[in-house]
């Protein structure tokens, strides 16, 4: 008879046991998102609409023109670029991510920066976004570097009341060297890096994280043609010089360097193209009692440009 009441009970909830339903439902559900990732919040609503007007916009062209918006992917590349401050303009997380602690960092990164629309998105929307790369659920969009013009680099140096001081790249393809030539320029007082717009390394985000955030300070100029730019350089009073394993005169005999100068570098392996070099005024040689064939162009820009700025000292 006692079973039978307990069968007829009108009495709610679990009779025996939970199951550990009721210790589950106690357990925390991790650190609480920021507004832009909750769905339903009103800053979560605005983002969202930032991110896809930002999408929808024509890209404007400065005096230099502007590159094309990259993605950085994978969790690791993503903090990595946040950390060093490479310009952002939206982050993509994966619905219903794992949340491990670079995750927690992205986010806390980019909502400490400020400016970067935050937006929550399906596994296969960011598959077709980076054409199926390892994404690890975190996309991380740079928005177009805007290039300056060639000219605009003597504007600089003459509202600073200097003699011009400036790097040309020819033919140098890796991003990476491309930062390293930056942060050599902004160090010892040059005035902006030209490249030329083909066949050429651009300001992708391995080169913001090589520049160590130098780039924001130090402009890079575009050229159309480097060989036409570099002579409208020779009619501004600036000395063309060209870094050559075979040039005919020392880097420490060139006083062309205490005034308006700007440095040519070419690639590691194939060095000045001939148009180039022969647009220069001297073809200048690095010493180096090593024996070393050669330098890469981060390393040589910071040789000549050390010089540079010990003579004008």
């Amino acid at each position: 008879m006692a079973a039978n009441n307990r069968r007829m009970s009108g009495k709610k909830g679990a009779q025996v046991g939970s199951g550990g339903q009721r210790r589950k439902g106690l357990e925390g559900r991790g650190p609480t998102p920021p507004a832009e990732m909750r769905k339903g919040h009103k800053k979560n609503r605005i983002a969202n609409a930032k991110a896809k007007q930002a999408v929808r916009r024509p890209v404007a062209r400065g005096r230099g023109g502007r590159s094309a918006s990259e993605l950085v992917v994978g969790r690791n590349p993503v903090v990595e670029a946040l950390r060093e401050g490479v310009p952002a303009s939206t982050l993509y997380v994966q619905q219903f991510i794992d949340n491990d602690e670079r995750v927690r960092e992205a986010l806390q990164l980019a909502a400490e920066r400020g400016g970067i629309n935050l937006m929550e998105a399906p596994r296969p929307e960011l598959d077709r976004m980076t054409n199926g790369l390892n994404h690890q659920g975190l996309v991380l969009q740079v928005p177009p570097y805007e290039y300056a013009h060639p000219e605009d680099l003597l504007d600089a140096a003459a509202d600073e009341g200097e003699d011009p001081l400036v790097v040309a790249l020819d033919g140098v393809t890796d991003p990476r060297n491309l930062g390293a030539v930056v942060r050599s320029v902004s160090a010892f007082g040059g005035h902006g890096v030209v490249v030329p717009e083909r066949r050429s390394a651009g300001m992708t985000a391995g080169a913001w994280k090589t520049s160590a955030g130098t780039a924001a300070r130090t402009p890079v100029a575009r050229a159309t043609n480097l060989t036409r730019a570099l002579e409208a350089y020779k009619k501004a009073g600036l000395t063309v010089v060209g870094l050559a394993a075979d040039g005919e005169a020392d880097l420490g005999d060139l006083q062309a360097l205490e005034g308006p100068v700007v440095i040519v570098v070419g690639s590691e392996g194939k060095g000045l193209s001939r148009l180039v070099g022969e647009t220069c005024d001297h073809r200048v040689r690095i010493p180096m009692p090593g024996g070393a064939e050669s330098l890469n162009a981060g390393v040589a820009a910071g040789i000549v440009l050390y010089e540079a700025a010990r003579r004008r000292g």
